[in-house]
């Protein structure tokens, strides 16, 4: 295949015959496209007759530019080509084009690069970047995609940069969920469980005598060890595949060109082929008076030096409620204060049992009610602060005392202070999420994103890791695979776990109708539990089923024990087309929670008891 020609030169892809290739030839294929795309300066897939791509060649001719092309209509395997471009760029149709081997797209992108300045940028670069991909934020899906992208061979840079709490928390490399996300709140989560072990024990048999406490200092000690070890490890697992590490903060300030500023101030600039915005998310303050100056959120919880005492919980997210749920398993006093429902997005009747639940394990709840005031009674580790809070439904206001005040409202996309808007990458203005396309891809060609930052999908770590490896692949020609963002498993891990994959029941009726679901459900009683004499008919099993579909399940949810662990073996049987009869010819193992759903009989439409009968 050539590697350059003058203007309007015809290349030629050498694959043999018109239908559809085998696996071995469609490597070929798209091993000899990329050829041809980082091989010239400008390469623009087209049809002969195409009038879009006529006014393409023209705009080059007019700027002088040589260019490269192929007629997908005048070579025999033309389909093959045009098939194998849409699984490389997601775009059907022609002109596709690529200038130094940048993805601009077809002809409206093109013009629009062009009347921007960016196509001009992009043309004056010859390609020479410092890197080949620059990712910024080095959380789970930067990381993830920075190290694929390493791995295929490609030149990488990560830079990172924590800007400290208002309270002055700040962390290492990781991002959220392994410095104050998922890690610390499972093993806070699993601190908490241990106690009622310990209160379970008498009932099995275990004596003991000396009176048992926690001592928070021990626990957040042990944690942050063990959070030290993993950022080191991140560290030296991008140290290993030759990733660039920078611990700045990154901001564009001029297409394919970033600013990276270190903590004492200084500036760097570096320039790359490709950017993966990977910012994450940081906890939301209320705007009212004292709120950053005398509360706490997610950031700064689990390092917090000292016990947090009598604790304030606002929101009611699945931050709140598992914060909540672990500190009062501490044996701490805790109020949630809930402006309107549990678990926006969950299923609504297992986000009350789950309230429920809390609420009989002496965490205490003011419904309808918003901050409007903190204040500071006094001073120390925790102090005293004062919060005065409204009704949402009428003119009354109360107040209360507590030692610490734990913010968990929800969370922005760190997007607004890294010069997006000076290289034209749009950004929903009222949450900072970026939209993008099905391949990761802004609305700028070369700039794509993963992780909490993308608008409309789900935040959560293991769907950024994903995203963000499979984004490498399709960059660098390893695999055209996208990320699916489709029932995925997640587990709220409050004091009773809530587990579920796929649809709630609200959604699934907005979706399919009422008519047209079954939903299957009962309560059951962990063996456990038995013998502790712990609540019976508390844990929960709900499938939802799609009539029209073979009874295909579209929702499952478990409240009960270690409902993370059940919901991620039906997630992946959910992955491969579950329905309700593969559920019945499955035989469960007994006795243990998850078997429940093998054996599952009652309807929500039939209005049987769902009460246990026996193990």
């Amino acid at each position: 295949m050539p590697t350059s020609s003058p203007p309007g030169r015809r290349a030629r892809v050498l694959s043999p015959g018109t239908s559809r290739p085998s696996s071995e030839a469609r490597e070929e294929l798209r091993r000899r496209l990329l050829e041809l795309i980082e091989g010239n300066r400008v390469m623009i897939f087209s049809k002969s007759y195409c009038p879009h791509s006529a006014r393409v060649k023209e705009l080059f001719s007019s700027l002088g530019v040589d260019y490269n092309i192929l007629e997908l209509d005048q070579v025999d395997d033309g389909a093959n080509v045009q098939e194998m471009l849409s699984e490389i760029t997601n775009q059907k149709t022609v002109p596709n084009i690529f200038v130094n081997k940048v993805h601009m797209g077809g002809c409206d992108r093109t013009f629009q690069a062009h009347q921007s300045g960016l196509l001009q940028k992009i043309l004056q670069e010859e390609s020479a970047y410092e890197y080949d991909l620059i990712v910024i934020g080095g959380g789970s899906g930067g990381l993830s995609c920075a190290k694929e992208a390493a791995i295929l061979g490609r030149k990488v840079m990560v830079l990172d940069f924590v800007v400290p709490s208002p309270r002055g928390t700040s962390w290492g490399l990781g991002g959220t969920c392994v410095n104050v996300g998922c890690i610390p709140k499972k093993l806070m989560h699993q601190a908490a469980l241990l106690g009622q072990a310990l209160r379970d024990s008498r009932k099995f048999g275990w004596e003991y005598s000396q009176q048992v406490k926690h001592n928070w200092e021990t626990m957040t000690e042990a944690i942050q060890n063990h959070i030290g070890s993993l950022n080191w490890g991140y560290r030296l697992s991008l140290r290993e595949r030759g990733v660039t590490y920078v611990n700045s903060y990154g901001e564009f300030v001029e297409h394919h060109t970033v600013k990276a500023t270190n903590r004492k101030g200084q500036e760097t600039y570096y320039t790359s082929a490709n950017f993966v915005i990977a910012t994450g998310e940081r906890p939301r303050y209320l705007g009212i008076p004292g709120d950053k100056e005398f509360c706490i959120t997610s950031d700064d919880l689990f390092s917090l030096p000292y016990c947090p005492g009598k604790t304030l919980v606002v929101g009611a997210s699945y931050v709140a409620l598992e914060c909540a749920g672990f500190l009062a398993g501490l044996g701490l006093d805790v109020t949630v204060m809930v402006r309107s429902i549990l678990l926006r997005g969950f299923d609504q009747e297992v986000a009350e049992k789950v309230g429920s639940y809390m609420q009989q394990h002496g965490v205490k709840f003011l419904r309808k009610f918003v901050p409007v005031m903190v204040q500071q009674l006094e001073k120390g580790s925790p102090g005293k602060l004062k919060v005065t809070a409204k009704s949402t439904e009428g003119p009354e206001t109360i107040e209360g005392v507590y030692n610490t005040v734990l913010l968990a409202i929800g969370r922005d996309s760190c997007t607004r202070n890294i010069g997006l808007e000076k290289i034209g990458v749009r950004i929903n203005e009222k949450n900072g999420k970026i939209p993008v396309n099905d391949v990761e891809q802004t609305n700028v060609p070369y700039v794509y994103a993963v992780g909490d930052v993308l608008e409309g999908k789900p935040e959560l770590t293991p769907v950024a890791i994903q995203a963000g490896k499979l984004l490498a692949r399709r960059l660098h020609g390893a695999s055209s695979e996208k990320c699916d963002y489709f029932s995925i498993p997640t587990t709220v891990f409050t004091p009773l776990e809530y587990g579920c994959c796929g649809l709630s029941e609200e959604k699934a009726t907005e979706l399919y109708m009422k008519e047209n679901l079954e939903v299957y459900h009962t309560l059951f009683w962990p063996l456990e539990w038995t013998v502790a004499g712990r609540d019976n008919n508390t844990c929960y099993a709900k499938i939802i089923c799609n009539k029209l579909d073979q009874d295909r399940v579209i929702g499952f949810h478990v409240l009960g024990p270690n409902a993370g662990e059940i919901t991620q073996g039906f997630a992946a049987a959910m992955k491969c087309g579950l329905t309700k009869q593969l559920l019945d010819e499955t035989i469960g193992i007994h006795p243990t929670c998850g078997e429940v759903f093998t054996t599952l009989e009652i309807t929500k439409s039939s209005g049987l008891a769902v009460t246990q009968q026996g193990c």
